[in-house]
């Protein structure tokens, strides 16, 4: 691991986690979340996660449609 210099940092010294618990909220947090991560070139296509949302909520009625008239 590269070290950074003391210029570098963005922590001050200051700030003292030797106390912290390490990921004491990331289950909770999973639990209400669902992260999806998009290739660079769709992301690109997307000025924000509302952009992304109504796509595919565009897309999920068009597909709904498509199998009322040709179910399998």
């Amino acid at each position: 691991m590269k070290r950074t210099s003391k210029s570098e940092r963005e922590m001050l010294d200051e700030y003292d986690f030797s106390e912290g618990v390490r990921g004491k909220y990331a289950k909770r947090y999973a639990q209400g979340t669902n992260v999806v991560v998009l290739d660079p070139d769709i992301a690109a296509a997307f000025p924000n996660a509302k952009a992304v949302n109504d796509a595919l909520r565009a897309l999920l009625r068009i597909a709904r449609r498509s199998h009322k008239k040709n179910p399998v």
